[in-house]
């Protein structure tokens, strides 16, 4: 994941600055220098980094700290605060609303994923009750109406262009206006590619943007650039009216920190960010869940909308109720691997813990992670009812394990590897045995009332050592300010045994 290495560094400074027996000048200087290098190796515009050096010195004066004050609290609230400002300009991007006609204009560099992140903007907008629709104003690519014409039909959007009309603006104006006509309450204009060094082009997006006049116009930046990032940035903001980013490729292993200049160059909040080729693989940008995430500090409400988005409100009772019981059964192991693969990539969703990152997932092991647990299931796919609804371990003998591996095409070792792992799961389940259960309509009552007592007792131990033991939990509990960012923790108790 891009940025993970940052978040890293800076999470290791933050962690040996805490382990310092006393907070003096110079711990403190050098957990500085520590983050100061992290951020520059990442790709960092240097003056941000500077400034932010600076600010961070003036927050946290030791002389001026009485006794009693909790200076590693202070200073990793400065670091997160700091951070957040690079990433946050303090102003909303224009949001469309349903039933009014908004023009967007997508502008960037060469292949920086514009098209491809039209494509996702327009459907995330069309789940959320849109009727969008696309328009390709890039002329200077071959191929790229192609490109549009086949994601769009593939979302089922609607969309213009031309093979024959060599002039961007006339298509872009056409477009809008057969759009409007057809009450379309989102019109997506693609534009060409193109660099702060060729001014021809850059005249041509002023044109376009001049006779479409879009409500926002959207910089679509590759997480990639380096430290080129900040100047180009700029010489777009220069020419029209950058009024929000979209960092894509957030899925590689790029430094990315060019991302966080481009923030500042253009004084422009990021919106979204492409994670992944896929149409849906693209998230809401929400500053403070992603520093926290970035210090491994984890984002609960980011991973109770994960947990709700594949664990339907209806099916949580019944899971916590399974919990209660302590009886945990292949099928069971079952439906909770399905919701895994559901939640997407596994370092994006261990990254939402606190305590974890996304830097735990090793390069490459996470599509292995993943092939394991579908060759898992195939095996699951071969056993009986009777063997999938078993929570005893001892009905499946050597004969039954031969067998289910044969039906699977798999090899016995792999089947025994599958039931180690079952078993492992059944000891963390089987430690949530005799949980209360809330009744129906009592869910809410319940998140009100939770606290670092009853959620160390609901924790696997391991997560709850992870985050710190209970003094850790007592902290994030406070950080989070209060019970109602633990909405919907039931789905959290059936992620956890994951």
């Amino acid at each position: 994941m891009v940025l993970a290495e940052l978040g890293g560094s800076i999470s290791r400074a933050l962690q040996q600055m805490s382990n310092a027996t006393v907070i003096d000048e110079k711990v403190l200087n050098d957990c500085l220098n520590d983050i100061t290098r992290a951020l520059l190796q990442s790709d960092v515009q240097f003056k941000l980094v500077r400034d932010m050096q600076t600010n961070i010195k003036n927050i946290v004066n030791l002389d001026d700290l009485a006794a009693g004050h909790n200076k590693r609290r202070i200073i990793q609230q400065a670091v997160f605060n700091e951070l957040c400002k690079i990433l946050d300009p303090g102003k909303p991007s224009f949001t469309p609303k349903k039933g009014k006609t908004s023009v967007v204009m997508f502008v960037g560099l060469q292949g920086s994923g514009k098209t491809t992140t039209c494509t996702k903007y327009a459907y995330y907008h069309q789940k959320k009750g849109w009727k969008p629709a696309l328009v390709c104003a890039d002329t200077f690519r071959a191929g790229a109406f192609d490109q549009l014409k086949q994601n769009a039909t593939k979302a089922k959007i609607p969309f213009y262009g031309s093979y024959m009309e060599s002039d961007p603006v006339k298509i872009a104006v056409e477009g809008v206006e057969r759009f409007k006509e057809e009450n379309c309450d989102l019109i997506i204009v693609d534009t060409s590619g193109r660099h702060k060094q060729e001014a021809a082009l850059f005249e041509e997006m002023r044109q376009v943007a001049e006779a479409t006049k879009p409500d926002l116009v959207i910089f679509v930046m590759d997480s990639s650039i380096g430290q080129a990032a900040f100047d180009q940035a700029q010489a777009f903001k220069q020419s029209v009216a950058v009024g929000a980013v979209i960092v894509t490729k957030m899925d590689g292993h790029a430094k990315g920190g060019g991302a966080l200049s481009a923030v500042a160059a253009t004084k422009s909040p990021v919106i979204f960010i492409g994670t992944g080729e896929h149409m849906d693989e693209f998230e809401v940008f929400d500053v403070k869940p992603f520093v926290s995430r970035l210090l491994g500090m984890g984002d609960w409400s980011g991973f109770m909308d994960k947990i709700q988005e594949v664990v339907p409100m209806d099916q949580q009772p019944e899971l916590l109720q399974k919990l209660s019981e302590g009886n945990f059964t292949l099928r069971i192991m079952y439906e909770q691997f399905q919701n895994i693969l559901k939640m997407g990539p596994i370092s994006q969703v261990f990254s939402m813990l606190p305590g974890f990152s996304a830097e735990l997932m090793p390069k490459g092991r996470e599509k292995e992670s993943q092939a394991k647990i579908k060759r898992y299931m195939t095996m699951m796919d071969s056993m009986t009812n009777e063997e999938l609804d078993s929570s005893n371990p001892k009905l499946m003998n050597e004969s039954r394990i031969m067998r289910i591996a044969r039906g699977a095409g798999r090899q016995i070792r792999e089947a025994m590897e599958m039931m180690e792992e079952y078993k492992r799961l059944a000891k963390i389940w089987s430690k949530m045995k005799g949980l209360k259960i809330p009744k129906k309509g009592e869910m809410s009552a319940l998140s009100r009332n939770m606290n670092a007592q009853h959620m160390s007792k609901v924790l696997p131990p391991q997560m709850l050592k992870q985050i710190g033991g209970m003094g850790g939990l007592q902290n994030l509990m406070k950080q989070m300010g209060s019970a109602k960012d633990m909405m919907g923790m039931g789905g959290l108790f059936g992620g956890a045994a994951d």
